[in-house]
């Protein structure tokens, strides 16, 4: 700035050197020119200050203009006051107010004052980390009021990741090899073999063979593990025996239909399991039952047979095929034959009887039959039709108990039980002889190309009692013709 003067102090310095040697006039007429001289350097210097003041004063200009126009505003902010209040389940939540942060939730809630006269909120933005945020709508309150807003903030949920399921594995042998496996009840194959991809967990293995009893085993599967389990086999007995006895003894036994004997009895190599026995006697009530034989033991059975009430009637129950034929009795009409079923004829007396069958279109039916006290006899007759071609058959003879002579139409063909080939198709008449039983008769019908069975259960004969007169009486008459002998003249 110094520098700006310079051309002043060479003046002020020119003045005082003229001061100094006492000459007034030229001192005024230098005056005069230096302060024109003067007052345009000054004029020039000042014009300069004032351009490079003008900046400052703009800026300062503009700042006041703003403080004088943001001073009505400051006073309206001022007026009135409400409060807004938000209430949140979770402590710690971040509240805005259309995006401007006002506030951390605690204890389940956040006040914010608010000016009623100022720009209004319209939304509210609650969030924390975790949570999903909870957002809403505002209304201003009035002066003195608070308005009350709820945000619920919930988890954000995790999912979780179920690690994959690793499988395990059971190695199965038996001894012997070759058993059929079972999991759980599900065959698998034969042994020695491996079951895969089995979930961990405890299952049941079983090995099952012919002639071996069935093994079973519990075993525990891990993941990524191979369980092993071993099945010895045990071989089975299936052989068994009966110990049969009854009262009375001497009951005919007969075991799954096949005659065996008279008690008491035993019968041995018997499958092991389930059979049906039954015991007979003559006046008495059949005994049927099942019996369990056990493997390589036996079992002993012991049978009481109820006494038959004494009669001297039976049954005879007659079928024919078919039905509808008309059927007679020793001659005598006793009805006909229904379409399915018997006939049933009661109160035949015991002993030999003659039933014949007759319908329409049919060859005629006649047959001998025995009929015992308490028992029922069955005669069952299938009808040739009339005019139709004969040719042979066959037929089955059996007894209980077996061995007795057979004889068809009064002809020996052998010993029961039998079968007869080549027999010419008809009615043929079957009797059955056996010492210590009562003889027993019946028809058989012989179909073409078919086999007739026939079987009869023999009846053990009563003995008689022999009169003690008998002898004395053949004694007397040898003694009287002896004496008449001896009157005789010579």
């Amino acid at each position: 700035m110094f520098s700006r003067y310079s051309d002043c102090s060479d003046v002020l310095l020119f003045l005082s050197l003229i001061h100094e040697g006492n000459s007034r006039i030229l001192f005024a007429s230098l005056i005069s020119s230096v302060s024109q001289t003067l007052f345009i350097r000054m004029r020039s210097i000042l014009i300069q200050r004032m351009n490079s003041m003008k900046k400052s004063v703009f800026l300062f200009c503009i700042s006041v203009c703003l403080i004088l126009t943001l001073q009505p505003v400051a006073s309206a902010i001022g007026g009135g006051e409400g409060w807004i209040q938000i209430q949140c389940n979770v402590d710690g939540a971040s509240v805005s107010f259309d995006g401007e942060y006002k506030g951390v939730i605690s204890g389940g809630s956040l006040t914010v004052p608010v000016y009623t006269t100022g720009t209004p909120y319209t939304s509210y933005s609650v969030t924390k980390s975790g949570y999903i945020p909870s957002d809403g709508a505002l209304s201003m309150p009035d002066e003195g009021q608070t308005r009350t807003y709820y945000a619920t903030l919930n988890p954000i949920s995790t999912p979780t990741t179920v690690p994959p399921v690793r499988y395990g594995s059971i190695a199965v042998e038996s001894s012997p090899a070759g058993a059929d496996i079972y999991f759980e009840g599900n065959y698998r194959g034969r042994a020695p073999l491996t079951i895969t991809d089995v979930w961990p967990g405890t299952y049941t293995i079983s090995a099952e063979m012919t002639g071996y009893r069935t093994y079973s085993a519990t075993t525990s599967v891990s993941s990524d593990m191979r369980s092993s389990v071993y099945c010895p086999l045990t071989p089975t007995n299936t052989a068994g025996a009966l110990y049969i006895i009854s009262s009375p003894s001497g009951a005919g036994v007969t075991l799954d239909g096949l005659y065996k004997g008279k008690t008491p009895i035993t019968l041995s190599n018997l499958a092991a399991g389930t059979h049906i026995l039954q015991l007979d006697y003559a006046g008495y009530y059949d005994w049927k039952s099942t019996v369990e034989v056990p493997e390589g033991g036996t079992k002993t059975v012991s049978a009481t047979l109820n006494p038959m009430p004494t009669s001297t009637t039976g049954w005879i129950y007659v079928s024919s095929s078919p039905g509808g034929a008309a059927v007679t009795l020793d001659g005598n009409s006793v009805g006909q034959t229904p379409v399915s079923g018997s006939l049933k004829l009661n109160s035949v007396a015991a002993g030999d009887h003659t039933v014949n069958l007759q319908l329409t279109s049919y060859n005629a039916y006649s047959t001998r039959t025995s009929v015992s006290p308490n028992t029922v006899t069955e005669v069952s007759a299938v009808l040739v039709p009339a005019g139709s071609t004969s040719g042979k058959g066959a037929m089955s003879i059996s007894s209980n108990p077996v061995g007795a002579n057979i004889f068809v139409d009064n002809n020996f063909i052998g010993i029961s039980p039998l079968t007869a080939n080549d027999v010419a198709a008809g009615n043929h008449l079957v009797t059955f002889k056996m010492d210590g039983y009562q003889e027993y008769s019946t028809s058989a019908l012989v179909n073409a190309g078919t086999t007739s069975s026939v079987s009869a259960a023999l009846l053990p004969v009563t003995p008689t009692p022999k009169s003690p007169l008998l002898p004395l009486t053949v004694v007397l008459a040898l003694g009287i013709l002896g004496l008449l002998v001896l009157r005789k003249p010579e």
